[in-house]
C-alpha cells in the first residue's frame, strides 16, 4: 500500500521553494532549442528538415529537355493477346510464375493521397494505384485480394523491376524514353500536367514567380528535372516522399512544391491552406505501369486489363471514386498505343 507522509505539527509550508523549482526547470527547459538547419537564402524557419532531404542550388546548366516521346516510341506498348481466363494462365514465362507463387508482387508507396496511401482507421493500403493492382490480380486469379504489395521510394522503383524483387510497378511513374529503355511500361494509364502548389496568399501565380524562390519536389523524378528548367533561378529542396514536401511547406521552409497536378490535389485534400496555381510547367505526363524490360508477356497482360478497364466502365468507377472530386472529371481513361 502507498504510503502518504502528512507534514509535521508546526511545519511551514514549502510552496515558496517549489515556485523556485519550477522556475529554475522552466528556464531550463527554454535554454535547450531544437538543432537549427543553416538557411540557404530568404527568411525560412530554421527547423530541422525531414531526414533525407537535399538542398539544391540554382543552376547555370538545366537539364536538357527531354526527347519527345514520339521519337524513340515510349507510349507504343506491346498489343495483348487472348486474355486468358482468371486461373488458367499459360505453363512457362511470368504469368505461370506469379499464377504457381499464389500472389502478384506489385511496388507501391504509401505517401501518395488519392492513389497509394494507408488509410489511418483500417490501416490498409487504399487509392487509384492501390485498385488498378488489385484489377490485374483479378484478371490473372479471379481474386482482387492475392496481391503483395512492397514499398518503394520514387529512386528504387526501377532497380525493383530490374533486380525482379516486384512483378509489377504501379507508382504513377511517368513514361519517358530513357526510362522505357530500363523497364517496359503498359499503355498509358493515368494523365497528369506538372503545376505549382502554394499557401493561399502567396505571391506566386505561375512558373516565373519561382526565381529566388525554395521549391520542394522529389529526388530522381521528371519533377525535379521540370523546376530546374523551367525555374533556373530557384533553389530546390528535394525530398523522399511526396508527403515531406507538404511537411515543409507548412514548416515555412520552402515557398511552393510542384509536381503532377494529381499528386498535388492529394496535398491539398490533408491541408486546405495550400492551392495549386499557374497553367502546366511543360507538357503533358503519361503514367504508365512498369514491368521487367524482359517480361513481354506480362506487359500483354497488362494490358489485356487495362483494355478491360477501359471498356467496363472500371475506369472510370476509380477515377470517380479518388479523383473526380480534386481535380474535375474527365471524358474518360487515356486511350491505349500500340506499337505492334
Amino acid at each position: 500500500m502507498t504510503q502518504v507522509r502528512l507534514p509535521r505539527p508546526g511545519a511551514r509550508p514549502r510552496a515558496r521553494h517549489l515556485v523556485g523549482v519550477l522556475a529554475v526547470a522552466v528556464l531550463a527547459g527554454c535554454a535547450a532549442p531544437d538543432p537549427l538547419t543553416p538557411m540557404v537564402s530568404g527568411t525560412y524557419t530554421t527547423r530541422p528538415m525531414t531526414d533525407g532531404a537535399q538542398i539544391i542550388s540554382p543552376t547555370d546548366s538545366p537539364p536538357p529537355e527531354p526527347p519527345p516521346l514520339e521519337s524513340c516510341g515510349g507510349l507504343a506498348s506491346l498489343r495483348p493477346g487472348p486474355q486468358p481466363p482468371p486461373g488458367q494462365m499459360p505453363p512457362g514465362g511470368s504469368l505461370a510464375e506469379i499464377a504457381g507463387r499464389g500472389r502478384l508482387i506489385v511496388g507501391v508507396d504509401q505517401n501518395t493521397n488519392l492513389f497509394s496511401f494507408r488509410d489511418p482507421t483500417t490501416g490498409t493500403l487504399q487509392g487509384f494505384d492501390i485498385d488498378m493492382a488489385k484489377e490485374i490480380a483479378r484478371d490473372i486469379f479471379g481474386d482482387p485480394t492475392k496481391v503483395e504489395f512492397r514499398l518503394l521510394t520514387s529512386a528504387g522503383r526501377f532497380s525493383a523491376l530490374e533486380n525482379n524483387d516486384v512483378d509489377v510497378v504501379v507508382h504513377a511513374t511517368a513514361i519517358t524514353c530513357e526510362r522505357a529503355r530500363r523497364v517496359g511500361f503498359s499503355t498509358e494509364y493515368f494523365r497528369a500536367f506538372q503545376r505549382i502548389l502554394v499557401p493561399k496568399g502567396s505571391d506566386i501565380t505561375g512558373p516565373a514567380d519561382l526565381a529566388g524562390k525554395r521549391v520542394c519536389t522529389f529526388i530522381d523524378t521528371t519533377s525535379l528535372d521540370t523546376v530546374q528548367r523551367v525555374a533556373p533561378d530557384a533553389t530546390i529542396v528535394a525530398v523522399r516522399d511526396w508527403d515531406d514536401c507538404l511537411v515543409i511547406m507548412q514548416k515555412k521552409q520552402a515557398d511552393a512544391t510542384s509536381t503532377s497536378d494529381t499528386l498535388l490535389a492529394a496535398l491539398v485534400s490533408q491541408d486546405p491552406h495550400f492551392q495549386i496555381v499557374g497553367p502546366p510547367m511543360e507538357g503533358e505526363e503519361h503514367w504508365g505501369i512498369g514491368v521487367n524490360k524482359f517480361k513481354d508477356d506480362l506487359v500483354r497482360f497488362v494490358n489485356g486489363t487495362l483494355e478491360r478497364i477501359r471498356a467496363d466502365g472500371t475506369w472510370m468507377r476509380m477515377y470517380d471514386r479518388w479523383i473526380a472530386a480534386p481535380l474535375g472529371p474527365v471524358a474518360g481513361p487515356p486511350p491505349a498505343t500500340y506499337g505492334d
